[in-house]
């Protein structure tokens, strides 16, 4: 249970946030919040050792036990690792938001509220082995993050970014949803595991194909694969803390981790590993391609986030091949391990470039690449993390992102290996298109460090003077600047604890237990190996390419924006506004009459709809009272009081002819021996026609044109079709009774139990009293409005008599 209540403790204590901001002026509120990512993410920490042997904790928290959901708290290698970049990289996020967001001039209370909610919407992503549950969080992510990166609320580019970042993610998880609900009508069972053991039995079901598509796309829009990644360089209109957590290491991270949970149950379909490595490697080139093109520094490293999104979805989809090579893995074995590696690797590099990037914003004033230069000699502690992160996002030795690139490079030259689905034909694109993007990639990691802070310092087009940032900022890149070297150190350490197990949660099919894992990573395997080989051709060729760049970079205004992505996005969206206001424009009249045209033309429709399909017209009328001649003639008096209040040419012959109605059906009572609901009704009647009559009075006389009743052919088939809707129903109910009715109980019961002997009344005070108490106190609040109204028009006629 405990482990459950550690996805809520970020949600709880985003609820004492604002009372903390409003208390305690002279602190800032991160301080507080800190302590929420750091305590948990040492408590994750005590789960390492255990996870790493093979060991997996599991707890449950019922929710809805009526519809079997609960909230599954299920800690194996792959959520574990996830959960501690939540919480640890999260801890980095909120200390370096300490120092970037000003508490006098910043909202912090929302800021910090949004941010819990989200690291608690994560927790439970990554923790959730209930597909339900999963969705639950899945799309409170995307609120969250919608909240995030509208901070600034005031900016246009704010609110439109979060609104294309919501429309997209959301419409994804509504897909996934389906996928999900497929994937019960398939299995039987809400548990990710279970389906899992399940897999060999699910993939002949004619739903597979489809259940695999819509997860996809939830997994895709997250992930921001292309065509969906449109959303991401626009949310880069959030604060840089946000862009740091969620743009690098967290919520973009979440269609990772979908298509790794999901990989043991679709590994076996040939479209799960076209889908997911074609589309994975076509984004890391768009990706990568396209950051060239940028002029904004968060704008670089959002496209480069896709870029490297790309690459580890398309290890994930490699990783897949594995599952058809009947043991044969030595040439594939890299692909999960070297995704999960480069996931860890990449949070690290580039979660500290967002952080530079958000220091230069702040101690420049610009992010405009086209305005930096210089910066080395002024902000060395800022040039010398940014190298760092840089050139690990380049993939050069000694660090990290070099290692992670190499078992890339090595899994797509293994793809043109394997004779089906295929890749003995197009597997050998792969590699090409790899190599390719990663010239891109080296060349926008150099242009990223090397145009900002090299080359020629002109302070003229800085909006301030620049200076090196506070500690407190450098705190967080610094921390993991380092971790990039250290990574580079130690890889197998990093393996061993975080990777390994992580893996063996991807591929069960091939490993019982992360010892069974035999990679071992090394920056020199003592030869030149084909992988190295390209990556000395991706470095002459990219520093080539990049110290011409002033030459060929001028070809991407020639792309004409009519045909981008966005462009067909705002298209869209701007075409559903104006389209849909148009059909609304249709039947929103502002008409009451035709709004209750549409409503219950619509019920009727769709109730005798039902009756038809469900074939529910069974009658019987064997227990029904006879009907006596003189309650035929209340009915005819009925049908022509109707008549008469419909058709009068006077309000006073209306007035009539509805009492007429009313006076009738106290007769049916009187006749049915309820005398009580007669009372009432006569009472009533008589105070509804009194004040038909009063309201009347002062309204001017009916004109020829209100005289005129036009009949219309509409409205009467409408009218006819809820009489007999009504009919059918109330028939029906009274034939195919399911259960007894509560009536016998009643009459068995009013006088023993409740003492009482008009069951009516007893009804109405005893076993249904908290019906009429709410009755009775909706009935007080409306004498007190009245009785306020009345007073303050009494007022107002006294103020005016006493200035006259």
């Amino acid at each position: 249970m405990l482990q459950v209540l550690y996805i809520f403790i970020p949600m709880l204590a985003a609820i004492l946030v604002p009372f903390l901001y409003k208390s305690i002026k002279n602190i800032h509120t991160g301080w507080f919040v800190l302590a929420v990512p750091a305590t948990l993410a040492i408590i994750y920490t005590t789960y390492i050792a255990k996870v790493a042997d093979g060991e997996v904790f599991h707890a449950e928290l019922p929710w809805i036990p009526s519809l079997n959901i609960s909230v599954v708290s299920y800690l194996d290698g792959l959520s574990l690792l996830f959960s501690l970049l939540i919480t640890g990289i999260g801890s980095l996020v909120v200390l370096y938001s300490i120092f970037y967001l000003d508490k006098h001039k910043e909202k912090l209370h929302n800021f910090y509220v949004y941010l819990l909610l989200f690291m608690s919407a994560m927790l439970g992503v990554v923790q959730s082995d209930h597909l339900i549950t999963l969705y639950f969080f899945w799309e409170l992510t995307s609120i969250s993050s919608f909240l995030l990166i509208g901070y600034w609320f005031t900016r246009d580019a704010s609110r439109l970014g979060a609104l294309k970042s919501m429309m997209i993610t959301v419409g994804g998880g509504l897909m996934m949803l389906g996928g999900f609900i497929l994937l019960y009508l398939m299995g039987g069972t809400y548990s990710i595991r279970e389906l899992i053991v399940l897999a060999p039995d699910l993939v002949h079901h004619p739903l597979f194909t489809w259940s695999l598509v819509l997860l996809l796309l939830g997994a895709f829009t997250k992930s921001a694969q292309f065509p969906f990644y449109i959303w991401l360089p626009d949310a880069m209109e959030a604060p840089t803390p946000v862009s740091a957590y969620l743009h690098s290491a967290t919520m973009v991270k979440a269609g990772i981790y979908l298509v790794a949970r999901f990989t043991p149950i679709f590994a076996v379909s040939e479209l799960w590993v076209w889908l997911v490595t074609g589309i994975g490697i076509l984004t890391l080139f768009w990706g990568s391609f396209f950051a060239v093109k940028q002029t904004d520094l968060k704008g670089i490293l959002a496209f480069s986030t896709v870029s490297q999104l790309g690459l580890i979805m398309s290890l994930l989809g490699a990783s897949a091949v594995a599952y058809h090579t009947n043991g044969a893995i030595d040439s594939i074995k890299f692909a999960a391990f070297a995704a999960i590696f480069h996931l860890i690797n990449h949070a690290t590099f580039k979660g500290s470039l967002f952080m530079i990037a958000g220091i230069i914003d702040h101690e420049t004033g610009t992010r405009d690449i086209r305005k930096l230069g210089g910066l080395m000699s002024i902000m060395p502690i800022s040039f010398t993390v940014t190298a760092i992160g840089s050139l690990s996002m380049a993939g050069l030795p000694p660090f990290n992102g070099f290692l992670s690139k190499e078992m890339f490079l090595t899994a797509m030259l293994a793809l043109q290996n394997f004779e089906f689905f295929g890749f003995e034909t197009w597997g050998v694109f792969f590699p090409i298109i790899a190599w390719i993007a990663s010239i891109f990639t080296f060349i926008y990691s150099f242009y990223f460090v090397f145009r900002t802070f090299t080359g020629k310092y002109t302070p003229e087009k800085l909006p301030q003077k620049p200076h090196e940032a506070p500690i407190g900022m450098l705190i967080s890149p610094m921390i993991l600047a380092t971790l990039v070297i250290a990574i580079f150190f130690i890889p197998n350490f990093v393996g061993d604890t975080f990777v390994k197990p992580a893996v063996q949660a991807i591929q069960p099919f091939l490993y019982d237990s992360p010892q069974d894992i035999d990679i071992h990573v090394a920056a020199w395997h003592g030869s030149l190996t084909p992988e190295l080989l390209m990556t000395i051709g991706i470095v002459i060729v990219g520093v080539l390419m990049f110290v011409a760049l002033p030459k060929w970079q001028g070809m991407y205004t020639r792309f004409p924006q009519a045909f981008t992505l966005n462009n067909a996005y705002d298209k869209l969206m701007l075409g559903l506004d104006v389209g849909l206001n148009r059909v609304s424009r249709l039947y929103m009249t502002g008409s009451m009459r035709h709004y209750l045209l549409y409503m219950f033309s619509s019920i009727a429709a769709i109730v005798i709809g039902s009756l038809f399909v469900k074939n529910a017209f069974t009658f019987s009328f064997q227990n029904t009272a006879p009907i006596r001649s003189y309650e035929i003639i209340l009915v005819v008096v009925l049908v022509i009081g109707t008549a008469i209040t419909i058709l009068a040419k006077s309000r006073l012959t209306a007035i009539i002819g509805l009492g007429s109605v009313g006076y009738t059906v106290a007769l049916f009572f009187v006749i049915f021996n309820a005398p009580d609901l007669a009372l009432t009704q006569l009472v009533i009647e008589t105070i509804s026609v009194a004040l038909f009559l009063l309201a009347f009075y002062h309204l001017p006389k009916l004109g020829k044109r209100e005289e005129r009743m036009r009949f219309q052919l509409n409205r009467a088939i409408v009218s006819i079709a809820v009489g007999v809707m009504v009919t059918l129903v109330a028939l029906s109910a009274q034939s195919q009774k399911l259960i007894p009715t509560i009536s016998k109980y009643y009459e068995e019961t009013v006088y023993s139990k409740a003492g009482g002997g008009n069951i009516v009344n007893v009804i109405l005070v005893d076993y249904r009293g908290f019906d009429t108490l709410f009755e009775i106190t909706v009935l007080g609040i409306a004498g007190m409005a009245i009785l306020a109204m009345i007073k303050l028009r009494m007022n107002r006629k006294e103020k005016t008599h006493e200035n006259k």
